[in-house]
């Protein structure tokens, strides 16, 4: 059995799915889960806000810029609003490949699967360290002669080394036509500083993957030649947030995002 289908190992996609209010979590999961929020309370806000941007994001890029293709990238344990079921509300006809190297999202990947009958869904169990096979496999479903999207949402910041993620960003942006986007975040100190760095030391001492802040700078350097779609790079909270019920704008978190499209 590997550590990720192991009960006693934290597992990264469990202890967001602990974050976010799911059942699909362990004991060993909830413990870091809980360790990482004595540090840094707003954890429970930044989960919940890279999952709100993701449903922004695909609004987006569905119904004002008209896309019918989305690559997910680190897919990670289902929940509500996932992918396809934002962008086939607006559009049944979209199609949508959802990638993971965890085997327990793969165990749950049926939930991911539930297309709209004039779309289509598929899920790759494979390793972003591996660009070519997600593609070769994902062209199955995706036609990469027209425009796509592609998330790396909550998947950058586990690829420590900047050259193998910049290798692997430009390879999967040369696979896709002029017109296509990609909606990227990746966890950053800039908010709440040493507060933030030290939950994720002590998510780094048991949880796995390890994760790997950077700087807003750094993270924009990957996407260099894009054109940023507005308000730009932003705490995933800010980006074209909705006010909330007294009309103030939800808190700033670490989590760094941006949609840029390809020209």
């Amino acid at each position: 059995m590997t550590d990720d289908m192991r009960a006693d190992v934290p597992h990264t996609a469990r202890i967001w799915n602990y974050w976010l209010g799911g059942k699909d979590n362990f004991a060993a999961d909830r413990q870091v889960g809980d360790q990482v929020r004595a540090i840094f309370p707003v954890v429970i806000e930044l989960a919940q806000a890279d999952r709100q941007f993701l449903g922004r994001a695909v609004r987006h890029l569905t119904a004002e810029a008209g896309i019918r293709q989305f690559l997910d990238i680190g897919t990670g344990l289902p929940t509500q609003d996932n992918t396809h079921e934002v962008a086939q509300r607006l559009a049944p006809d979209t199609r949508i490949v959802y990638v993971d190297n965890d085997p327990l999202v793969l165990a749950h990947a049926r939930a991911l699967l539930t297309s709209s009958p004039e779309g289509s869904t598929d899920y790759i169990h494979a390793d972003l360290h591996d660009p070519g096979t997600i593609l070769a496999a994902a062209a199955k479903t995706l036609d990469f002669s027209r425009p796509v999207a592609i998330m790396l949402l909550g998947v950058m910041h586990f690829i420590s080394d900047d050259d193998k993620l910049q290798e692997i960003i430009d390879r999967l942006l040369a696979a896709v036509p002029s017109g296509s986007y990609v909606a990227a975040a990746n966890t950053t100190t800039a908010i709440n500083g040493d507060t933030t760095a030290e939950a994720v030391r002590v998510w780094n001492i048991d949880a796995q993957p390890k994760l790997k802040l950077r700087s807003p700078e750094r993270i924009a350097q990957f996407f260099d030649g894009l054109e940023l779609v507005e308000p730009g790079w932003v705490s995933c909270s800010r980006w074209r947030p909705v006010p909330l019920p007294d009309g103030s704008l939800p808190i700033e978190v670490d989590q760094w995002c941006g949609v840029l499209r390809k020209p």
